[in-house]
């Protein structure tokens, strides 16, 4: 049996200069997310759409959702089998693509995670975990899964995506490569461990 799990947020434009959206250029695309109890983040529109570059935007945090998801995950499932993770820093990298009416989308991520792992761990094992991270990532399994609200309600319902997600993973100096293949609606997400 599962269980449903409520999130709220709540996003705040802040960008009206007066006149609100009487004109394309007369506004900006700054935006709040003001969670009740926790701090606000100020946010932007992508650069190329005329956004704050000094600011995150939706593109960016889908990204660092994904990639911490992962990576809490990744320390969970690290810390129940006994492997002993000192250091987790990840780099994504996003790379989307913008049709000649402006609709966009994500082509693929990559998630290139430097872990340092305690001396003498099994560090085949340490590279196994990242396979099992998929099961349980709920930013991962929602931008997968064809039966969550995003896909379920027809959303990009008419793409066909293949997004290629690479984990470059780094401990000890120590380099192995294993692929794992993940199958759902949309997407063939292809997980590549260096």
């Amino acid at each position: 049996m599962s269980g449903e799990h409520v999130y709220e947020a709540r996003v705040v434009w802040t960008g009206d200069r007066g006149e609100g959206t009487r004109t394309y250029k007369g506004y900006d695309r700054t935006w709040n997310v003001e969670t009740p109890g926790k701090p606000v983040i100020h946010c932007s529109n992508d650069p190329l759409l005329g956004g704050d570059p000094g600011l995150p935007n939706p593109e960016d945090m889908l990204l660092a959702s994904l990639s911490a998801c992962h990576m809490l995950w990744y320390l969970h499932l690290a810390s129940v089998a006994g492997i002993v993770v000192t250091d987790y820093e990840d780099t994504p990298e996003g790379v989307g693509e913008t049709a000649p009416d402006g609709a966009g989308r994500f082509l693929r991520a990559t998630l290139r995670p430097r872990i340092t792992l305690e001396p003498g761990t099994d560090t085949a094992r340490a590279d196994a975990i990242h396979g099992e991270v998929h099961r349980y990532c709920f930013i991962a399994n929602t931008l997968a899964d064809k039966e969550n609200a995003l896909g379920g309600n027809g959303v990009h319902a008419n793409h066909n995506q293949n997004i290629i997600t690479n984990i470059h993973q780094h401990h000890n100096n120590h380099n192995q490569n294993m692929v794992h293949f993940h199958n759902n609606y949309y997407q063939n997400i292809i997980i590549i461990y260096h």
